[in-house]
């Protein structure tokens, strides 16, 4: 900042200055999530990382956060995901972030994560504001059409190839696939008993739970379900006709929200994690906290899945639904501390927030965002 002193700052571990980096979550679960919100996971991760290598976060949140967590959203806003009032209460926390951003920085670059909502309204801070926002969702006709209609002045970061490739047209700055918190979770060994199957995910007839269930009962074998159910009314009467009526206890065993050390013993204990996907799912991070516990990750050729599996060590990637029984057998043959160390090498919080910091230092080669500045207005 002009007219301030210059002091000695102490170099990160890449031998580089520290950055002063602005954080935006979603409003709609604490960071860390209690339970499901997984994008609200991946911010915590890079949050924590990047203050671990040394770099100045000011991280934008819900209230129930952890500490160091500016709070810009009450608690309990994920009532509102999918309602009427999702837009108001978005924009609401958003314009908070923006006020909060003027008062709090300079930075050296705004690392929004927090939807469309933060996509837009990024995009009209003032030049030379350095934002990279990172597309954490399926990019379809609507969303291309909006994405592409944003001035950005950093660009856009994809969660997968095979995001990038379904937006072409994008600027983007880079792709960097999220990390899952391999500290939580552990490893088993390979002779699990009792045998499961598990599908971790949110409750939509996407998510294919439906699939999972015929599958179970092919290979004999019992099916824990857990996930939220998604609350639209198609979600709903997904779950009421083709779920429900399956969910005995015995076969199929149903849990609504898992966290913490039931979720890791649930992952670590399964035979396999099913993702019976029928659409191009951006990201697996169920797929990827099986397999960082050793336990194979079974998913249909959708998305992201074969850019993140590997054949026979960390799982299988197939086509239809008898050669995802087929692979449940296979699944015995992966090694677990082989399939966990190979995903771990790939998939822990230091590789993702290296990647981010590359994205970062690159951007502002290209686009330097002077240190007096904060949104385009002079700090």
């Amino acid at each position: 900042m002009v007219g301030s002193s210059v002091g000695f700052v102490e170099p990160t571990h890449d031998g580089r200055r520290p950055l002063q980096i602005a954080l935006i979550a979603p409003p709609w679960y604490p960071v860390p999530p209690q339970g499901y919100g997984g994008t609200e996971l991946v911010v915590t991760l890079l949050a924590r990382e990047l203050r671990r290598q040394g770099h100045e976060v000011t991280l934008f949140g819900a209230d129930g956060s952890e500490s160091g967590t500016t709070v810009c959203a009450p608690a309990g806003l994920a009532v509102h995901l999918g309602q009427d009032t999702q837009v108001l209460h978005e924009m609401t926390y958003l314009s908070r972030v923006e006020q909060m951003m003027r008062e709090l920085g300079p930075f050296d670059v705004i690392s929004d994560h927090s939807g469309f909502g933060g996509a837009l309204i990024t995009s009209l801070l003032a030049a030379p504001t350095l934002v990279l926002h990172t597309v954490h969702g399926q990019i379809g006709a609507s969303e291309l059409e909006f994405l592409a209609s944003l001035r950005t002045h950093g660009g856009f970061i994809a969660i997968s190839d095979s995001q990038r490739r379904s937006a072409p047209r994008l600027q983007w700055a880079g792709v960097v696939h999220n990390a899952v918190d391999v500290k939580s979770l552990y490893v088993s060994a390979a002779n699990r008993d009792p045998r499961y199957l598990l599908c971790l995910a949110r409750v939509c007839e996407e998510k294919g739970q439906d699939v999972a269930i015929e599958v179970a009962r092919r290979c004999g074998l019992h099916l824990i379900l857990a996930g939220k159910i998604e609350q639209t009314p198609i979600s709903r009467e997904f779950f009421r006709r083709r779920v429900e009526p399956f969910i005995d206890g015995e076969h199929v065993q149903y849990l609504p929200n898992v966290a913490g050390v039931l979720k890791a013993r649930l992952i670590a204990g399964a035979t396999a994690m099913l993702a019976p996907i029928c659409w191009p799912e951006p990201f697996g991070l169920s797929i990827v906290e099986a397999m960082v516990s050793g336990t194979p990750a079974v998913s249909f050729r959708q998305g992201s899945a074969p850019e993140l599996i590997e054949p026979g060590i960390t799982g299988f990637v197939v086509d239809h639904l008898q050669e995802m029984v087929d692979a449940v057998a296979w699944a015995c043959d992966v090694d677990p501390f082989t399939c966990a160390r190979v995903a771990r090498d790939r998939f822990n919080p230091q590789v993702m927030a290296g990647s981010y910091l590359r994205l970062y230092r690159r951007a502002m080669l290209t686009r330097p965002a002077p240190r007096g500045h904060v949104d385009g207005l002079t700090a």
